[in-house]
């Protein structure tokens, strides 16, 4: 039981997940900075995030879909934004 990996979600889910915030984010004309602020999370945090190089919890997703006046599902659907949003 010593060698557990982690489990990560794949690059493309975290990839939509980026894109995603980052387009939610641009529509409504929020900086990172205060896009942060607004989730009461750091925002090299968002940033990271926007580059698909972290991965979020079930909990700060809602956070984040909250503040862009999303849904979690959304969040993580290909494209989303484009599809009318």
């Amino acid at each position: 039981m010593g060698n557990k990996r982690l489990r990560v979600p794949s690059a493309e889910l975290r990839q939509i997940l980026a894109d995603n915030i980052r387009a939610y984010r641009k529509s409504k004309d929020i900086s990172q900075e205060r896009f942060a602020e607004m989730c009461s999370l750091h925002r090299t945090y968002v940033g990271s995030l926007e580059r698909g190089e972290r991965n979020a919890t079930l909990s700060t997703l809602e956070i984040l879909a909250a503040a862009l006046g999303t849904d979690v599902p959304k969040l993580l659907t290909r494209k989303a934004f484009e599809d009318g949003d």
